[in-house]
């Protein structure tokens, strides 16, 4: 289980370290794609693979199905771990969720989301604005 947000630096090659804490749920290997609200999302293979059938089981008959399924797989990729717990981020995804020199690392529960400072922010924001209203509108799920 993913918890918690951590502050780490791009270096100049668009290698981000993962926490320590994250790292082992990983074995070396995990995969990145973009997030729905301009952050990255990575997964450890556990948790992608059953995201992927969902994802391939929609209707390729359906544009909203059509056009999710692109956004989650067209611009994924499989990532591998070096020996400092740094991923490589490709410059497109890089520029997709504006990252440049600094990262938010935030767990959520069964992927990572990989944040700018300025989108963390805005979310942040939102969250410390919106968070009763969504919690009250949420709270039969729970």
């Amino acid at each position: 289980m993913f918890l918690g947000r951590f502050t780490h630096a791009i270096d100049e090659k668009g290698r981000l370290a993962i926490p320590a804490r994250f790292r082992e749920a990983f074995d070396g290997q995990g995969v990145l794609t973009r997030g729905i609200d301009r952050c990255l999302t990575l997964y450890p293979m556990a948790s992608w693979q059953p995201l992927a059938e969902k994802v391939s089981a929609l209707s390729i008959s359906d544009p909203d199905a059509r056009a999710f399924r692109r956004m989650v797989f067209a611009e994924a990729t499989v990532v591998e771990f070096d020996r400092q717990g740094r991923i490589l981020i490709p410059p497109e995804l890089r520029a997709y969720a504006g990252l440049e020199r600094e990262a938010i690392v935030v767990g959520v529960h069964s992927y990572i989301e990989i944040w700018s400072p300025e989108g963390w922010a805005a979310q942040a924001e939102l969250l410390t604005a919106e968070g009763a209203s969504i919690a009250q509108r949420l709270a039969s799920l729970i």
